[in-house]
């Protein structure tokens, strides 16, 4: 039997993936608004035996045909390199037909991989990372404890992509608030066109339960954005985005399922968003406080 610890999560685009579980926890765990392994478990590296032990179980119960495998869990890039690379090359020799292999992956840790780690990954057969931009200004990324900034960001971006690793990057719409709206659409924007990632996918800031950002949403100090207020911002990001790259919208928190190729498909999404804008605020879903 496979073996998992603690909260397990893979972002929606790894639905059909399997998932092995490669880390425990976060080794960085101190997002304001993450409640992830807030209670633990503790960030520890499971050894590579006990990987390996699941991926030949993984193979028993499913044959020799998966074709994509996620390793959870939150910042699996953090792991020692060789150990990453020793998992991987296992994986690619029980699953013949493996077209993808990814991980979680936070800019700090993508850095300090450095490019002959990445590179390393890649040959090993590391064929994409997840990371969480979440926003590019340095302001936001402080206040929200994210522990990297905007240039570090894009440094990371910019070495993975050229080691040959597709690059998916998140952004959190609405966290700079009220006050930094602006300024976070044209900085997230900035750091994406620096970077030129295959994927720019979007998520919409749901306080969630066990974070010290709902705590300042209750206290008054946080004020989040309505429904217009996000996609007016929305539009701002994608009016500012230049570079080639996908821009989706797969998730549940967000107002409006954005979906489509950028530069191509720029024009008829600011309509969407526009369509959007004229409709009343009480159609589109309540706010709630996120659980998960």
């Amino acid at each position: 039997m496979m073996r998992y610890e603690g909260p397990i999560y893979r972002p929606p685009s790894e639905a059909e993936s399997l998932l092995i579980q490669a880390t425990v926890g976060c080794p960085h765990n101190k997002c304001t608004f993450c409640m992830v392994y807030k209670k633990g478990p503790a960030y520890r590296v499971r050894p590579v035996k006990e990987i390996c032990e699941d991926i030949e179980e993984a193979r028993r119960v499913c044959g020799d045909g998966v074709r994509s495998l996620f390793f959870p869990a939150g910042n699996t890039i953090a792991m020692p390199t060789e150990d990453l690379s020793a998992v991987c090359r296992f994986a690619g020799e029980k699953f013949p037909g493996l077209q993808r292999i990814t991980v979680y992956g936070s800019s700090q840790f993508v850095a300090r991989k450095g490019a002959g780690g990445l590179k390393s990954l890649k040959e090993a057969g590391l064929t994409r990372i997840h990371v969480g931009l979440e926003s590019g200004d340095d302001e936001i990324l402080k206040k929200v404890k994210k522990g990297t900034t905007a240039s570090e960001q894009i440094v990371a971006g910019r070495m993975a992509m050229e080691a040959g690793i597709e690059l998916s990057e998140y952004v959190i719409l609405g966290l700079g608030g009220a006050e930094r709206t602006r300024a976070h659409a044209l900085a997230t924007a900035e750091a994406i066109n620096a970077i030129e990632p295959d994927f720019v996918r979007l998520r919409t800031l749901v306080p969630k339960i066990n974070t010290l950002l709902l705590h300042e949403v209750e206290k008054g100090r946080f004020r989040l954005l309505s429904p217009h207020q996000l996609l007016r911002e929305t539009r701002l990001l994608l009016e500012n985005i230049a570079c080639r790259t996908f821009l989706a919208s797969d998730h549940y928190t967000n107002y409006l399922n954005l979906s489509g190729r950028l530069p191509e498909d720029k024009e008829r999404l600011l309509v969407e968003i526009d369509r959007a804008l004229g409709r009343d605020e009480s159609s589109f879903r309540p706010f709630f406080v996120g659980t998960q």
